[in-house]
């Protein structure tokens, strides 16, 4: 059983189409609803609230403009509460791909897709509907809780910067919130309206570094059967989140560069350059040692990304923000599971402030999880959270660079996971191809 089921709705006149997307998606994302006419939208969209809209953009016969579907974004866009789209089309072109994007769709598909690409599509879209580990279901006014001197600041900073186009730079350990800064970057910003995209550059191979970011175009490689936007592309009037920054390749360091200090970039097989039109942020759980390394990142590149520094502290460093974490999570999970609501125990709420929490909010996150389908009394007590088994770690102990606890982390994913590697990268919160890479780094 999928642990978070989206509701999928497809809107294509070619009843084949359906079948084909349902017998894709379903068994991975949740339940796939098809429609042909679009004049069944509004009623699927009042009586099922699909998460996700994957659109067609041609319905009449002899028509391959796109301008049923461009009609239907802007009516979408003034909806509230309107799925993300993803959009699909077998007459594809960069320029339509544009309009669509900046009518307010999240990406554009080509038929007949490419399997990998749609199923990436789709998860890049549900993620945003669910946010990273940390992010706490869909309040992005109060998601990063806590009072605490560190958390305030940090709320003070995101306040002042939002509102401009200043590159940041948001650094912290595994698991401490990195991307729900991006988010709350974004959603206070004037870019709001436009898409929030990420790309995970520590799973991205340098072979496929230029596609993903820049595009191409049909035939510029063997296997480009159709024109693509990239991820710059598709972010125009929105925010680009480059995850996992601090390991991308000196040779993509490199390329990344020139893409900023001209402000332009050219997709493959292209003849002229695009302008970027998105705003930038970046994210690392690089220790500032190796980050400032020039054998390990760029200066210059440093330099261009790091107009504005944002530091997201570690649990440690506000433990009285847990009180308020611990009772959000386990009252979440309380409804996501089906269980009764249960107070926390004194006792049991001092261990959870006296732990180092290595893997941070997400750490916390998944022991409150456990414990909310596992713990057997009418309260939650200490041993609920498997704390000792936590602290025995080496990720735990004092002293360690962050490569090492990282490393501490990576053991004990997999051995929880019996060596699964979806797993595992599920309690990690990274994707496969991020977790083979972190692998492979450490030898593992």
């Amino acid at each position: 059983m999928l642990k978070n089921p989206a509701r999928l709705l497809v809107l294509d006149d070619d009843p084949d189409v359906g079948v084909a997307a349902r017998l894709l998606l379903q068994r991975r994302f949740g339940e796939v609803r098809c429609l042909q006419r679009p004049a069944e939208l509004d009623a699927a969209l009042a009586q099922w609230r699909p998460d996700l809209l994957l659109l067609d953009m041609n319905f009449l016969p002899g028509h391959s403009d796109g301008a049923q579907g461009l009609t239907l974004l802007q009516q979408l866009r003034q909806r509230p509460g309107a799925p993300q789209v993803i959009v699909m089309t077998a007459h594809a072109g960069v320029e339509l791909a544009v309009q669509a994007l900046k009518a307010g769709a999240l990406d554009f598909i080509t038929k007949p897709w490419d399997h990998p690409r749609l199923l990436a599509a789709v998860a890049a879209a549900l993620a945003l509907r669910q946010p990273a580990a940390e992010a706490l279901d869909d309040e992005p006014a109060s998601a990063l809780l806590g009072q605490s001197p560190p958390m305030q600041e940090l709320r003070r900073l995101i306040a002042a910067v939002a509102a401009t186009d200043a590159h940041v730079l948001v650094l912290g350990e595994m698991g401490a919130g990195k991307e729900l800064v991006a988010r709350e970057l974004h959603a206070r910003s004037k870019r709001s309206g436009g898409p929030l995209l990420a790309v995970d550059l520590g799973s991205l191979p340098d072979t496929l570094l230029e596609s993903e970011l820049f595009g191409h175009r049909r035939g510029s490689y063997t296997d480009a059967r159709q024109d693509r936007p990239g991820r710059f592309l598709s972010a125009a009037g929105g925010t680009l989140l480059l995850d996992e920054i601090g390991n991308l390749s000196m040779a993509g360091q490199a390329r990344l560069l020139a893409v900023l200090e001209r402000r332009e970039f050219t997709p493959l097989g292209a003849d002229a350059p695009l302008p970027l039109q998105a705003r930038i942020i970046s994210a690392t759980n690089l220790d500032e040692t190796a980050l400032f390394d020039p054998q390990r990142f760029r200066p210059d590149l440093l330099y261009r990304l790091n107009t504005i520094v944002l530091r997201v502290p570690p649990l440690r460093a506000r433990r009285e923000d847990i009180p308020q974490l611990a009772t959000h999570f386990l009252a979440r999970y309380a409804a996501e599971h089906g269980r009764a609501p249960r107070p926390l125990a004194a006792a049991a709420l001092q261990a959870l402030q006296a732990h180092d929490w290595p893997g941070n909010v997400r750490d916390l996150r998944q022991a409150c999880e456990r414990a909310v389908i596992l713990a057997p009394g009418p309260q939650f007590e200490p041993g609920d959270f498997q704390l000792q088994a936590l602290a025995a770690t080496p990720a735990s102990a004092p002293g360690l660079t962050l490569a090492e606890r990282e490393r501490a982390a990576l053991d004990e994913a997999l051995r929880e996971a019996q060596g699964n590697i979806s797993e595992a990268a599920r309690r990690l919160g990274v994707s496969r191809a991020a977790l083979y890479r972190r692998l492979e780094k450490h030898g593992l």
